[in-house]
């Protein structure tokens, strides 16, 4: 059968900062999912993507041929109104951990499609499976089965899923065209859309940490991402949220996981509450949920750490088991006494990788042990001598390429001074 286009047209008109037609666009996703476009030509077009940009008809398009490479998931059989959380990611970002089962506790349905880290960014996946017995894959009737039990279950995108953006994504990471809006925005949006959820609330992170670390370009791709999802009919809504200093104490997937617990039991970090809660609430209120109980409540009731329990124990995982421990440890301590005035989310996000929390390569296992401890945060005073950080790894080989990572991720100032940061809510955005 002929084609109906050549790929090398679609190129060169992007090339030429010209529009691309709906049927330019269902051609080409479609041909290279199925093979007839070879991946040298399609990188090209990426390139000619990031360079010259995509209008919002395009972006629309070339979203809706991405959904339609796969399957659209239903929950209609639930009778509860359905909602999901994104984050764009960033250092000690655990975030999914805790909020999935408190906002089923609260009364949503929670169907939670997470991936894994790359680079200095944490994976949900990663982090869940330092639980002993965990399973990311699921069947479509599994997590059917988890929802209708639990209320809230986190696992892999199945095979089915927009299976056009696993192509493209794992092309984008080896072309140098992860950056390009158009391209993010597709690519989130066209799992979350399949995904079948009612509602979705993006947590769009920036700062130095974040992969979007300009609050402009970050508004920018929430915005997108927003009117995405309202056209295809999920009601949509998006926070920037801060990212410029690790969120949380640790960085580090069985790390996260005890912090996380710790969060569910009315505990742990305030910065980790607050987000949560903030994030939770915002939830519900896309799902047109009138919630059983705040969340506040439902983290100190002991009904969040229920639902966390039952849905480790519905994928397989032993919520009672001890996390797994690095091998290693080494102290970093404070070179001098005063007042922590910053640390770069960034370098603590580089060091943790480093050490064997996240991957340089998509196949490569990740340490579930591995990772760092922060002792202390901007505003707090310490001493000269006193631990900053702990760093945990395997691999002593690691240690000194993680120290290195560290170089002036930290300042202390002698006056009490601490520099600016970003607002835990940097702008809110909702149609």
């Amino acid at each position: 059968m002929a084609e109906a286009f050549a790929a090398v047209e679609i190129i060169a008109a992007k090339r030429d900062r010209k529009e691309l037609s709906d049927l330019q666009i269902d051609w080409i996703i479609d041909a290279y999912t199925r093979g007839v476009v070879a991946d040298e030509q399609m990188s090209a077009l990426l390139m000619a993507i990031l360079l010259n940009g995509m209008n919002p008809r395009e972006i629309s398009r070339w979203t809706d041929a991405m959904i339609n490479s796969g399957e659209r998931m239903s929950w209609h059989e639930l009778n509860v109104p359905t909602v999901d959380k994104h984050s764009t990611g960033g250092v000690g970002d655990k975030i999914t951990l805790p909020l999935a089962p408190l906002v089923a506790a609260c009364g949503a349905a929670v169907p939670q499609l997470s991936g894994r880290g790359l680079g200095h960014t944490g994976g949900t996946l990663d982090k869940l499976e330092a639980v002993p017995g965990w399973r990311a894959s699921l069947s479509n009737d599994e997590m059917l089965k988890v929802l209708k039990d639990v209320g809230a279950v986190i696992c892999a995108a199945g095979a089915g899923l927009a299976p056009a953006d696993k192509k493209l994504y794992a092309l984008r990471d080896v072309t140098a065209t992860v950056e390009a809006i158009p391209l993010i925005a597709s690519s989130i949006m066209s799992k979350k859309i399949a995904e079948g959820t009612s509602a979705l609330v993006l947590d769009v992170k920036t700062g130095s940490g974040a992969f979007m670390s300009d609050p402009k370009r970050a508004e920018e791709l929430a915005r997108t991402m927003v009117s995405l999802g309202q056209r295809a009919g999920v009601k949509t809504r998006a926070l920037v949220t801060a990212m410029d200093v690790p969120l949380g104490l640790t960085a580090g997937n069985a790390l996260e996981v005890r912090e996380s617990v710790e969060v569910l039991a009315g505990g742990g970090p305030a910065d980790v509450i607050e987000l949560t809660v903030l994030l939770a609430r915002e939830m519900l209120d896309a799902a047109g949920v009138k919630a059983s109980k705040d969340p506040e409540t439902a983290l100190k009731d002991g009904s969040a750490m229920d639902k966390w329990r039952a849905m480790i124990s519905a994928q397989g995982g032993d919520p009672d088991a001890p996390l797994p421990k690095a091998k290693e440890k080494q102290v970093i301590s404070a070179d001098k006494t005063g007042t922590i005035s910053s640390m770069d989310a960034l370098k603590v996000g580089v060091s943790a990788w480093r050490l064997g929390a996240g991957r340089e390569r998509q196949d490569e296992k990740v340490q579930a042990g591995a990772g760092i401890e922060i002792h202390a945060k901007p505003g707090e005073k310490i001493s000269a001598g006193a631990p900053l950080f702990t760093l945990h790894t395997d691999d002593v080989s690691r240690f000194e390429r993680a120290e290195e990572a560290l170089l002036g991720a930290v300042s202390i100032s002698d006056d009490g001074s601490v520099a600016p940061r970003l607002p835990l809510v940097v702008t809110r955005i909702e149609a």
